[in-house]
């Protein structure tokens, strides 16, 4: 969306929760062990990392093992309101920076056989709290307050804003550049 190039590269991070550790913590700190963990083989590059989870009622609900998880974490969502939180890490120049964005989603109420033919897609498994709101998974969504890109899984917000902490920015057309000084007005 931004014009940006880029390489996908998987970062060896266990993603498991610490006992007592707050959503926000959890998805930040492993956003900059991500960034942190592809950073050496890759020196010049800014390296951009983030974890998204889905917590409804205080319980943590990550990517599911399977369908009939997929199948209950939905089933649970069903007319009910969540948080999203995501994390973002950007690495650069020997420096991380990171953020927590976090939004709130409304689902409507879901029929059983809606959400059995939804998972039979597949969409699902590899999304936090089963559902993918840029995917099929929009259609049961009836709310979202907060930054839509929070659920996506990367706030394009926090994405400029942590850019301007390591003294870059972006510019449409230009993708990310080195900090350009203000013109003086007069």
């Amino acid at each position: 969306m931004l014009g940006l190039s880029f390489s996908v590269v998987p970062a060896d991070v266990e993603e498991r929760r610490a006992p007592g550790e707050a959503p926000g913590d959890y998805v930040e700190r492993l956003s900059r062990e991500k960034a942190l963990a592809v950073s050496p083989a890759h020196p010049g590059a800014l390296k951009i990392a983030g974890d998204t989870i889905v917590v409804l009622k205080g319980h943590v609900l990550e990517k599911p093992a399977d369908g009939a998880e997929a199948a209950a974490m939905l089933a649970a969502l069903s007319g009910r309101t969540h948080r999203v939180y995501s994390g973002l890490a950007l690495a650069w120049n020997g420096r991380v920076v990171s953020r927590v964005a976090r939004a709130r989603v409304r689902f409507r109420e879901v029929e059983r056989a809606f959400i059995e033919s939804y998972v039979q897609t597949g969409e699902p498994l590899d999304k936090a709290g089963a559902y993918g709101i840029q995917g099929c998974g929009a259609t049961m969504i009836e709310a979202v307050e907060g930054d839509y890109y929070t659920v996506v899984g990367l706030s394009v917000a926090a994405f400029v804003d942590l850019l301007g902490e390591l003294g870059l920015e972006y510019r449409p057309g230009r993708g990310v550049v080195g900090r350009v000084p203000e013109r003086g007005g007069g």
